[in-house]
């Protein structure tokens, strides 16, 4: 019965290997999902010697043998067990980072950060779990790890408090690489997001790093995520200007925002007698979030009013004084 045990394990492992395994790993090439083939990887990974162990385990598990080595074997067993069982947990988790970082790559450090994480207490379980099954009381030393890591904890608070603001950087996406935030007194372009720090490259052309605590602390604003730039502003004529002129300014400028295709017109409005001028309001919107091109647009419409009021005769304000000289 030993010989039909290990003879007859060793024949099903090889007809696994050689038949179903080869059978699977070319449907998983034929379809479009990986899934099938994480599932192979995870099968690949239970090599022939563990199939001959098996073989041993169970022929001389039905002979009569003394108790000290049926407990060396069992506890080889189970701790071959485990430790396939942490391989195939171990490449799930890099399996779902893999995914995650295809899809974002700002993010990839983050779950890479994430997966090392999950795999050290995938260890540790394991081992504990081991250790249990031999035997071996874990509870003082499952109590000395838990004060061993608040202890752990209290001293690296600032480190841990940084990577913990990374993650809810990296899940909640207040910003990504690329944008341009403003962050109190600090402004600039986001090159690289890190476990401990944010780095950004200012207008000015210098390099900002600041803690990803102090970030997730203050108030952002992303003008990344901007998908239209407003642009508000007035202008001012004399008061001499004809009142037919004057009703006209409003039909003139909108006119010119309507020209440019990037453009979209807000309003423009007569809003207030000024001490040197009468005052217009123009706000319109650039379809753009490139600040340059805004600033392109605008520029371009800018020089279009000045140029139409120069065909229509229409002049702008600047400071002034009349003086009114009366002879006695």
């Amino acid at each position: 019965m030993a010989s039909f045990y290990f003879f007859g394990i060793l024949l099903a492992s090889r007809v696994f290997q050689f038949l179903v395994l080869r059978h699977f790993k070319k449907l998983a090439q034929k379809t479009k999902t990986d899934i099938d083939d994480l599932f192979v990887d995870i099968l690949k990974k239970v090599r022939p010697p563990f199939y001959f162990f098996l073989a041993l385990y169970f022929a001389l598990k039905s002979l009569q043998i003394v108790s000290w080595l049926d407990k060396i074997l069992t506890a080889i067993l189970i701790t071959w067990v485990i430790y396939l069982a942490i391989l195939a947990f171990q490449s799930v988790i890099d399996y779902v980072i893999k995914k995650k970082a295809k899809r974002d790559k700002t993010t990839e450090s983050a779950f890479r950060l994430l997966g090392k994480i999950l795999k050290g207490v995938l260890w540790a379980t394991g081992i504990l779990f081991i250790l249990s099954n031999l035997g071996v009381n874990i509870t003082s030393l499952v109590a000395g790890l838990g004060i061993g890591g608040v202890a752990v904890a209290f001293a690296l608070q600032n480190i841990l408090e940084d990577l913990f603001s990374s993650f809810a950087i990296y899940f909640d996406k207040p910003f990504g690489v690329g944008d341009f935030i403003v962050v109190g007194q600090h402004k600039g372009t986001v090159e690289k997001i890190g476990v401990k720090t944010t780095r950004l490259r200012s207008i000015h052309g210098e390099e900002v790093v600041i803690s990803n605590r102090e970030l997730t602390n203050s108030k952002i604003q992303n003008f990344g995520r901007v998908k239209e730039r407003r642009a508000l502003f007035k202008i001012g004529v004399i008061y001499e200007t004809p009142q037919e002129k004057l009703k006209r300014i409003p039909e003139i400028i909108q006119k010119i925002i309507e020209e440019e295709e990037m453009t979209r017109f807000d309003r423009v409005h007569f809003v207030e007698y000024g001490d040197f001028s009468l005052n217009f309001e123009i706000s319109f919107y650039v379809k753009t979030s490139d600040y340059k091109t805004f600033l392109d647009i605008q520029q371009k419409i800018l020089f279009k009013i000045r140029e139409e009021f120069q065909n229509q005769g229409i002049e702008f304000a600047y400071p002034t004084q009349t003086l009114y000289l009366k002879k006695s």
